[in-house]
């Protein structure tokens, strides 16, 4: 069994009764993190810049782990992942973490991203993607110059130019959560997102968390200037806003929306709320050792901790509000939670054989 993972009878009639149905039989995780302790760093003072609640849930996450994840939360569903790996500052053992994915990937033979170093130039960027059999790259704030501030840091930052030309010229994907403390409604965010598809349309763009708009105060006009866009796509992961999914079904319609998770994040018990456009994670008092002073993070009792469910389940069942008021089918949400991401996988170069030969995705 998992750390603080048990599937309790309050869990399986929450799925049986919202979810169950609702999903297609199959399902793929565009968003998945996968990566061993040994690859993190152990140093202290480092400036990582993000938020710290998430490793309060896994300190690693196997393969092994992932694969019973799924397990567990849909026992009913066949689940196959696209894994990347989890760096959160320069000390983390990138190369290490990445040679994992690969060996992941080719054993469980699923889809993977290399995780990537902004200071690759353009040749070992390509090398690395290519030996590898990667369909492109993850791409993380984090590694941006540290002498850049967190609240400073553009896109091209940590995703430079002479990577989008090897991902364009390769048609490979790039998983890009993007910076900055106004998320999506940050007008350069936009000017940016929008620039890369212009500038480089054979990129797959894929917005992690649909911009971080976790609450409706963070889209702002950012939905009338993405629904000018024609190619990027959005996965869902660790996002259970339901207006947002609202905007931005009316925004792309049902072509460009992903499902993802962010596991092993969203193992976590939790209920998320907005107070005053802040995101709250109200989670059983004593399970992740909450820090009082994380603005992100609340406890609660025992008698409201009952009513908690898996982070996964609130977030598929905020979609399926949003998705059921837009009068979408069986159809539409079988492309966001299977048919999309296989075409956008394929399209970068999956081979078919992961779709015919036995593998994860038959």
């Amino acid at each position: 069994m998992l750390p603080f993972f048990e599937v309790k009878a309050a869990d399986r009639d929450f799925y049986e009764q919202r979810l169950q149905s609702f999903l297609p039989d199959k399902l793929l995780d565009i968003h998945t993190h996968v990566w061993l302790t040994r690859f993190k760093s152990n140093l202290k003072d480092e400036s990582v810049r993000a938020v710290t609640w998430p490793d309060l849930v896994a300190v690693d996450n196997s393969i092994e782990d992932l694969m019973e994840t799924y397990r567990l939360m849909f026992p009913d569903k066949k689940v196959t992942p696209l894994i990347f790996g989890n760096t959160a500052s320069f000390g983390d053992d990138l190369d290490g973490g990445n040679e994992y994915i690969r060996e992941c990937a080719q054993k469980y033979r699923v889809p993977s991203l290399i995780f990537a170093d902004p200071r690759w130039t353009e040749a070992e960027f390509e090398e690395k993607v290519s030996s590898g059999h990667f369909l492109g790259a993850k791409v993380y704030l984090s590694l941006s110059d540290p002498r850049i501030r967190e609240e400073d840091i553009q896109i091209y930052d940590f995703l430079p130019h002479h990577q989008l030309k090897v991902l364009d010229r390769h048609g490979w994907i790039v998983m890009l959560h993007i910076p900055r403390r106004a998320r999506l409604r940050d007008p350069l965010n936009l000017a940016q997102m929008v620039e890369i598809e212009k500038q480089y349309p054979n990129v797959r763009v894929i917005i992690a968390h649909v911009g971080r708009a976790y609450c409706p105060e963070d889209a702002g006009n950012a939905f009338e200037v993405l629904a000018e866009t024609r190619r990027m796509c959005f996965d869902i992961s660790a996002n259970t806003c339901c207006e947002t999914f609202g905007q931005l079904i009316s925004a792309v319609g049902p072509k460009r929306i992903l499902f993802g998770s962010d596991l092993p994040i969203l193992r976590m018990r939790a209920r998320r709320i907005c107070e005053e456009g802040v995101y709250v994670n109200l989670v059983p008092r004593g399970m992740y050792g909450v820090v009082p002073s994380d603005p992100h993070m609340r406890e609660v009792g025992n008698q409201d901790a009952e009513k908690l469910t898996f982070f996964m389940y609130e977030e598929i069942e905020a979609f399926r509000r949003a998705a059921s008021k837009a009068g979408w089918g069986e159809e539409e949400i079988e492309d966001v939670f299977y048919g999309n991401a296989v075409r956008v996988l394929c399209e970068a170069g999956m081979p078919e054989s992961l779709l015919t030969s036995g593998g994860a995705l038959s």
